[in-house]
């Protein structure tokens, strides 16, 4: 699919072209539904490394696909889908391992890693090889991540869609890049993860909202957020949508207030999210500012949002299925089940759990959506400038962080600012 704007290719964009910034949502509105073959089912959740049980009922729970076991077996042997066998060479992994650790993956643990590579390059690797070619690779950062330690809280959760905890992180917001989060409360499933011009804006966060009930066909029995203003319209239209609803939490009391410190599920994720993903983009952005080669100017916030949120907001949506399909371990103190989020959150009865969800129309939400309202880059003016001079420049659309800054600094000289 192409902007119809610029003409280039719009790869995994959802909302705006990479490009040009021109929002493109409308295509995806009136793109007719592609359909999944049974392979690409099988090879999604193959490569998540969900064990062959859980595949199984992902199947019949989801796509009304029933199998015997002997038979997955056999369609995943015709796949050439192997779990111990079938290695990739070690020189590619170690190829791919020192690509990660150039960019953001340089925060990553083993694990994290080993289930990027999997994800991310189709890779199959023993995951102490995974161990011992990180140690040798990055020794000084292996050392660091081994001296973490957490001090969790006990938290009590009766299956997925019983709490959904939303809130902005804020670390990028010098550079003008806001994200808003929201995870499941027990499978601990990041139900969306989004990056744009500001995540104060009550209306963006309403929005947010609307697309993951509609994406998930269901709204939560509970809302958690802090006392921030800009959820005041999110909170508003829950509270609507579940006023029909006869539970103890129907209406006013299906959504909580409370401070950031006991919004604990979304805090504790921020805390994993700035090492794994935006300690980087924190480090690479302040290099610019040490450079002279940012100030904090609004043409200067533009910019940034201009060149760089197409890409930031790829990484998201690649820490969030990294995320979602990885898998917690096992804690003493928790209350709620471990395993990987995406089976907790859709097969709650492997774990003792009940969705807690309500079902929700795509009428009931449709009265409560607005078109987006602002740029990409938050000025319409300063983006279609940019826009120009990107043309102008004969510049493509950058793919990895170094071509990112050569644009930013091509286009911050040739603007002038």
């Amino acid at each position: 699919m192409f902007c119809p704007f610029c003409g280039n290719e719009l790869g995994n964009a959802i909302a705006f072209c990479g490009s040009c910034g021109s929002n493109v949502q409308i295509l995806s509105e009136h793109e007719s539904p592609i359909e999944v073959s049974e392979e690409d089912l099988l090879l999604k959740y193959f490569r998540d490394g969900h064990t062959y049980s859980v595949i199984l009922d992902i199947l019949a729970s989801k796509h009304n696909l029933k199998y015997s076991l002997r038979t997955l077996k056999k369609k995943l042997n015709r796949l050439s889908l192997h779990r111990r066998k079938s290695y990739t060479p070690l020189d590619i992994v170690q190829a791919a391992i020192t690509k990660e650790l150039d960019g953001p993956g340089q925060h990553y643990g083993y694990r994290t890693m080993c289930q990027t590579l999997r994800q991310k390059y189709s890779i199959t690797v023993k995951r102490q090889d995974v161990m011992r070619m990180t140690a040798d690779l990055d020794p000084l950062g292996v050392v660091q991540r081994s001296r973490r330690m957490f001090v969790r809280r006990v938290y009590h959760s009766l299956g997925p869609n019983h709490t959904w905890h939303i809130d902005g992180y804020d670390k990028l917001k010098p550079y003008g890049l806001a994200i808003s989060g929201c995870i499941d409360g027990y499978s601990r499933k990041v139900m969306w993860l989004v990056c744009g011009a500001s995540n104060n804006n009550p209306e963006v966060i309403a929005n947010h909202y609307l697309q993951c009930a509609t994406e998930f066909g269901v709204i939560p029995n509970l809302l958690r957020t802090d006392c921030g203003t800009e959820n005041g319209v999110m909170a508003a239209i829950h509270c609507i949508l579940r006023s029909n609803h006869q539970d103890d939490l129907a209406g006013a009391a299906s959504h909580v207030y409370g401070s950031s410190t006991t919004n604990q599920r979304i805090e504790s994720w921020w805390s994993y999210f700035r090492k794994q993903r935006t300690q980087f983009w924190m480090d690479l952005l302040n290099d610019l500012r040490g450079r002279q080669l940012f100030n904090g100017s609004h043409e200067h916030i533009c910019l940034v949002r201009f060149v760089f949120l197409g890409m930031l907001q790829k990484e998201l949506d690649e820490t969030k299925e990294i995320w979602n399909t990885h898998t917690i371990r096992a804690v003493k103190q928790s209350r709620c089940p471990s395993g990987k989020p995406d089976a907790m959150y859709i097969l709650p009865h492997r774990f003792n759990g009940t969705d807690c969800g309500f079902p929700i129309s795509q009428d009931d939400l449709d009265q409560f959506l607005a078109e987006p309202t602002r740029s990409m880059c938050g000025d319409d003016q300063l983006q279609a400038n940019f826009k120009d001079l990107h043309t102008q420049g004969n510049l493509t659309t950058p793919l990895n962080w170094e071509t990112g800054v050569e644009n930013y600094i091509t286009l911050k000289n040739m603007a002038e600012i």
